[in-house]
Formats: C-alpha cells, structure tokens, sequence
C-alpha cells in the first residue's frame, strides 16, 4: 500500500501541513521533479509555473483559508516554496489547453525551459528523451453506480488514475480533515491537498481531466483545491449547493476543466463537468453514470479543446457503457471494470505502451473503489489487471481509541 499520513491530530490547518510536508519530503520533490519536466515540455520553466501558480493564492483563501494555512504549513515541513506547492496543486491549470491534443512542435521553447529548470537545480527525469514525444496524453475512466443498480443497496464509485507511471513512486493516503470537522481519506499526489477520496460521510469523489479552449484564461478555483472542497460535504446535494456558491454566489468559478464523479451514502451519483465558463452536471441512467476525458454535457460541448485522434477517450466511454448494463453492481463487478484490457494499450486498464518514448506512456497507476455505506476505500497498487485491490483503513478508522 502507498505511504500513509495521518495529519488528524494536528492542532491547526499550518500544522496539518507540517506534518505532511515532513512526512512526504521525498514524494513531494518526487511530483516536483516529475511536473517541471511536463512544464517544461509546454514551453513552461518551473519558475514560470511557480509564478502563475502564486496567482491562485488569493482564490484558494476566498474558498478557504485554512487551506492557504496548510500549503504555508507543507511548505515549510517539506522545504519546498509555496510556489512550488500552489504549483503542483494548480498543475491543470497552468497546463495549456492544447495539452491533450497533437500540439505544434515545442521543441526549442521546451528546451530553453529545461535549461531553466537545469539552472534553478531541477533535475531532468529524462535527459535523453525527445522533446517532440512529450506526454500530451491524460486519461482516467470513472463509474458511479447508485443505490438503485447496486447489489449492497448502496452507492459504489470506481475509478483508474491514469498517468505517467513514474507518478506511482508519488502517491500517499492522506488522512486529513474539512472546515466542517469531516474526516476525509484521499489518495493524491504528494504535495497535492487532495485527488481521489472518501469521507466519514460516506460522501466519494474521483477525478477525470477535461480540457477546456478557456483553461488558464481566469484565476478561478484550480480543480486539486476543489476536490479537497467537496471532499467536505456530506452528499452530492450538498456538492451540487457548493459547485453553485463557488460560481454564482462567491463569483470565483473554475480555473480549468475537469470532471467529479460523486456518489453518496444516500445512495445517489452524479458526475459534475467544471470549466472556466461555469459547470454542468451528468445524470445517472438506470441508476450508473460513467465519464471519461470530454465533455458530455450539452451546455459545455462548446468549451472542448481539440484532443489528440489517438485520445482514447470516446473509445473507453463506449467500452465503459457497456459494463454499466451489467447491473446490479457490486466490487467485483467494478474490479472486472477496471481490469477491462479489451482495447489493448488504449483500454479502461492501461499498462504503459513500450514502443513509444518513456515520457510518453501512459498506463493505469491505480484503481479505486469506494463503497459509500458503510465507507470503504479498495486500491489496487500498479496496474490493476497486476494487482489484487487492498482495503485502506480511512481516516476514522486510523484513529486511536
């Protein structure tokens, strides 16, 4: 199992990040070195990244202070600069909107940025590698299935993270804790305050990357700070109601594209599509609704940046339907989901492609699923079609008696 953190005892937010940023010193410089080098593959030096990141300062603490306090708390527990921190947690909105798509060459832009990153004393991950093959590639693929199609009588959510591989060595559990008191479990990127999760609520989330033509134009709410936000609330009603105060009632919107699935211990699902323009929200149909990496909601078709033709995303929706018809559902019929290699390197369970470049395979790095009543959190480790799914004590568990 990946690293956990319990940060559950700490006195405040600044200390909850101590604890954090010291106990994960090491995948934290792990994610650094991994995302200058994707930076650096759009034209973006680390600098740069950390400069357009420090923007979002303020917007995080309209959302919430105590979460500014926490990167502030990391920050120092790891060694890192907040910029670096905002960075990593504000990576989809710093990356450009072409990122999923056949970019023109960066070649020479990609370059005087990784001599940038060199200079500042960023290693390069991958100093042999060629520039024109950089990752423009990110998929995961996500299932919700409600009360009404589960064989528990209660909602399930499962989802793999793919991305590169090597983000594998950067993964933890992090037992932490929402404005309201929620225990929260989230598996996340180190340094990030939050991905994949579940809290004592029984309230999941996941994550699939969207790409809107507008993503970076606006300093709204960047989509890693979101999910920690949501990760509060008690159902998807209440992630709904807040999707809404962020947009309308506070005015601060979405920084970038990306789509939440959600399911809830009330027994209900839903995925909500966020971009820079507003949000919209994916209905169950027959009690499951699935999601990939593009837009399906009518009001937000619009907002789609042009994809790669080799995205596999409109391939794995299909693929991913199919298996929704198999309800009821219970963990074995969502393991089998998530184990689907039925469309080869392109799959719902991707392992990485050995004929293409290093930094550009993509492949599954881990599968999730949640049960929300009673919560219950399952990841498999590698590859799922690898591995077996191991239960993960949540935060509430973890805690002394």
């Amino acid at each position: 199992m990946f690293p956990c953190i319990d940060t559950l005892g700490a006195a405040s937010a600044f200390e909850r990040g101590q604890i954090y940023g010291r106990q994960a010193q090491d995948r934290i410089q792990h994610s650094v070195v991994t995302y200058a080098r994707l930076f650096a593959a759009c034209g973006i030096d680390w600098t740069q990244a950390c400069e357009r990141a420090m923007r979002f300062e303020g917007v995080i603490a309209q959302v919430d202070a105590d979460l500014v306090a926490e990167l502030h708390g990391m920050a120092e527990g790891s060694g890192q600069t907040l910029g670096s921190l905002l960075a990593l947690n504000c990576r989809t909105e710093i990356l450009p909107p072409t990122f999923l798509s056949d970019a023109p060459d960066m070649k020479v832009v990609a370059q005087i940025a990784l001599a940038a990153n060199r200079a500042a004393g960023l290693p390069d991950w991958l100093e042999q590698a060629a520039w024109d093959n950089a990752l423009h590639d990110g998929e995961c693929t996500a299932m919700c299935v409600t009360a009404a199609a589960s064989q528990t009588g209660q909602a399930w959510l499962a989802q793999n993270w793919d991305w590169m591989g090597r983000q594998r060595q950067a993964l933890v559990v992090l037992h932490t804790q929402g404005p309201s008191g929620q225990s929260i479990t989230t598996l996340t990127e180190a340094g990030m305050l939050a991905k994949i999760g579940i809290n004592q609520s029984g309230f999941a989330l996941g994550l699939n990357i969207l790409r809107s033509g507008r993503d970076g134009s606006r300093l709204g709410v960047p989509v890693h700070v979101l999910l920690r936000h949501l990760l509060d609330c008690s159902s998807v009603a209440q992630a709904r109601e807040r999707l809404q105060v962020l947009q309308t009632d506070l005015g601060l919107g979405f920084g970038a594209a990306s789509n939440v699935p959600c399911a809830d211990a009330e027994g209900h699902a839903a995925c909500f599509e966020v971009s820079p323009t507003g949000w919209a929200e994916v209905k169950p149909t027959d009690g499951v609704v699935v999601h990939t990496n593009h837009f399906v909601c009518e009001s937000l078709l619009s907002e789609q940046a042009p994809m790669a033709p080799a995205l596999s995303s409109h391939s794995r929706l299909s693929t991913a339907r199919q298996h929704a018809l198999q309800t009821p559902m219970g963990r074995a019929e969502l393991e089998h989901f998530l184990r689907d290699e039925s469309d080869g390197f392109l799959s719902i369970c991707r392992s990485p492609d050995p004929s293409v470049p290093p930094e550009s395979r993509v492949e599954s790095v881990a599968g999730i699923v949640m049960h929300t009543q009673p919560p219950a959190m399952w990841v498999a480790c590698d590859v799922p079609s690898r591995v077996a799914f191991e239960a993960v004590p949540l935060a509430w568990q973890a805690m002394p008696a």
